[in-house]
């Protein structure tokens, strides 16, 4: 039987309100921000399933045994912290909120920094393409992820209480701390031709001390600092490049304290479990990421 005038015309709203409730939704995100998250998505599972493989399979790392012993540490916390976390930004009914799209930056952030040192300071092994990929699309996820995150709107989101100059004085002093240390030991090497000691208590051969101090002065050193500057100016990059690179140093110091017990639990010579050092200045990251995320509002406030 032919349908009626009346039902087609039903039909046709119906299909047409459907269509502009399905437009509707997709026009809050742009696609630079969609492919950022798909490209997250992937990074979560490649990061589980390449620090699962470090954790499970003996004799992986075809390092020093200090190095692999290290990379364990480092996997583990990819696994329990960087991969779960991560994934969490991304679902459905938490991913626009602002400290969730702050973590999720931060995630990446860490992930490209921290895969870095798998892929350049390594011998290479069976878990080589696992590594590429992790990094290759933490990289793309992160450079689409802060062009299309609506950066002034998440500036807005924090607080006018919020305690910049603090968080900016800590940035800053951690920039100077990382960089006098390192630029030290270079001036130390054109004088003296002395190569540049590790200065943290994980035992590590000199290829990644040298890349430690490749990718803290020429990623880390300069990014902290213009996130100090910004920040103290209330730019609203300052707050986003700011919280990004706390929340990443967080977990980075969390990895390095957990490569510690590693190395000793591997019987590395000269290992130790305890870096004094390192309380204060995980205190310092914690800190100055609890005071921008505990003054950043929900939407609607």
């Amino acid at each position: 039987m032919a349908m009626s005038t009346e039902a087609l015309r039903t039909s046709h709203a119906a299909k047409t309100s459907g269509a502009g409730r399905r437009a509707a939704l997709g026009a809050g995100e742009s696609t630079g921000l969609r492919a950022a998250r798909l490209l997250s998505g992937i990074a979560a599972v490649l990061i589980a399933a390449a620090s699962a493989a470090g954790l499970l399979i003996g004799g992986l790392y075809e390092d020093d045994e200090s190095l692999a012993a290290m990379l364990r540490g480092y996997d583990l916390i990819a696994l329990v912290v960087v991969a779960p976390v991560l994934g969490a930004t991304l679902l459905p009914g938490i991913r626009t909120r602002p400290r969730a799209q702050l973590l999720w930056v931060g995630m990446l952030a860490y992930s490209v920094y921290n895969y870095a040192l798998y892929l350049f300071g390594t011998q290479y092994n069976s878990v080589f393409l696992l590594h590429i990929a992790v990094f290759t699309v933490s990289v793309y996820a992160l450079a689409l992820a802060l062009t299309h995150l609506d950066v002034p709107g998440l500036a807005r989101r924090f607080a006018e209480r919020t305690p910049v100059r603090t968080v900016s004085t800590i940035l800053a002093l951690l920039a100077v701390a990382l960089g006098t240390m390192w630029v030290a030991a270079s001036i130390r090497f054109i004088a003296t031709a002395q190569l540049p000691e590790e200065t943290s208590e994980l035992v590590v051969p000199f290829v990644i001390t040298r890349l430690g101090h490749a990718l803290d002065l020429s990623l880390l050193v300069p990014a902290y600092l213009l996130g100090a500057v910004l920040l103290w100016r209330r730019n609203a990059w300052g707050y986003a490049l700011a919280t990004m690179l706390l929340v990443a140093g967080v977990v980075h110091q969390i990895g390095y304290m957990t490569a510690l017990l590693f190395q000793v639990d591997a019987g590395i010579p000269g290992a130790s479990a305890f870096d004094p050092f390192e309380p204060v200045i995980t205190l310092a990251y914690l800190a100055a990421v609890i005071l921008l995320l505990g003054n950043v509002r929900p939407h609607g406030k």
